[in-house]
């Protein structure tokens, strides 16, 4: 899978690139990262990429003409061009639905907005799905670009060492969040591990585990959800 981030600050991802995850699954040739400056593109000598709002207010819009030619070369570096991702808290929230959606595609185009964010027409233009990492604002969009890599290429055939690892996450296949785990010692500081998972009862521990991950989402995450994972 291929990502190519577009973004005013791309060497924020250099060391982000080289963590273990996601640095094996680029030296495995699973996953590829591609990263351009979206001042490249600029024209004036000043390589100027944002400009002040028409109707007056705070701050800097990053304009279209850069954007435009950005995206419009990156979807031509290859084939096939790619799916167009603005990242920006008006978008669709990111949520493990989404991540297993954008899982789909063979690429995904990233584009960090920063600033006061995006003359409107970039949206109108080049229609990209919008997404937010949540309902807050970052500096810029480079963090929620972080955050759909590191969350989607768990989800390439061949990045995670056991092939389940995802499907018993948080918001996995079931849709509940995880149940509670635990590792030796056997008792730390008076608490113990439970007792079914020393059984050695297989059958007893999934239900155990069940049963901990259902009401585990109810505490959390409210009763409806619990109830509609386990529709």
């Amino acid at each position: 899978m291929r990502f190519d981030v577009l973004s005013l600050f791309p060497e924020l991802f250099h060391s982000y690139l080289q963590q273990s995850l996601l640095k094996l699954a680029i030296q495995k040739q699973l996953v590829d990262v591609r990263l351009w400056n979206i001042r490249d593109w600029a024209t004036d000598r000043h390589k100027s990429v944002d400009d002040t709002p028409y109707g007056g207010g705070p701050g800097m819009l990053i304009a279209c003409p850069p954007v435009y030619a950005c995206v419009e070369a990156v979807q031509a570096d290859a084939i096939p061009p790619g799916q167009l991702v603005m990242l920006t808290p008006q978008g669709r929230p990111l949520d493990q639905s989404l991540v297993r959606e954008l899982s789909k595609f063979e690429r995904l185009l990233l584009l960090c907005g920063r600033y006061e964010g995006f003359d409107e027409r970039i949206a109108q233009g080049l229609k990209p799905l919008e997404i937010s990492a949540g309902d807050f604002i970052c500096n810029g969009g480079e963090l929620p670009a972080m955050l759909i890599i590191d969350t989607v290429v768990r989800l390439v055939p061949g990045v995670l060492g056991n092939e389940t690892s995802s499907k018993y996450d948080s918001f996995g296949e079931s849709g509940l969040l995880e149940y509670p785990q635990f590792t030796r010692p056997r008792e730390f500081r008076g608490m113990q591990v439970p007792d079914v998972l020393l059984s050695g009862n297989h059958n007893e521990i999934a239900r155990w585990r069940e049963q901990q991950s259902v009401e585990r989402t109810r505490q959390r995450r409210g009763s409806e959800l619990g109830e509609t994972a386990t529709d």
